[in-house]
């Protein structure tokens, strides 16, 4: 065999192997088993309020923080709360009556801050 009909034929080989291993590796069957279970099939799980709790997100914060109390949750009255945190500057965040129904239907609210050193916050409230 010569160099040329060597290299048609392995060529040749090469165009039938490189598909049928594609099928073979695409292939699947009833015992696959998946290596990475996700143990929670809902990937945006909902908290619950008065069970666990909330949290709290600052959006550009630097270094304000706030805590709703499942306490708070629970009673459900309209309440301003300061977030000033470690920050030197303060805002408050008014959480009305219905923002707590809606803590307490566990889904979550967001607020605007009052304004303070020139500028607000977003702040969410959600359940952990």
């Amino acid at each position: 065999m010569d160099r040329k009909a060597f290299i048609q034929k392995t060529m040749g080989a090469m165009l039938i192997a490189l598909p049928a291993y594609s099928l073979i590796g695409c292939s699947s069957s009833d015992n696959d088993s998946d290596t990475n279970p996700d143990p929670n099939p809902n990937p945006d799980p909902q908290g619950n309020c008065l069970a666990n709790g909330t949290k709290s997100t600052i959006a550009a914060n630097h270094g304000h923080s706030l805590t709703v109390s499942t306490a708070d949750v629970q009673a459900g009255a309209q309440k301003i709360y300061s977030i000033q945190g470690s920050s030197g500057h303060n805002h408050e965040v008014t959480i009305t009556a219905a923002n707590f129904n809606s803590l307490k239907s566990n889904s979550s609210i967001t607020v605007d801050s009052t304004s303070g050193d020139g500028h607000t916050h977003s702040v969410s409230v959600s359940c952990a």
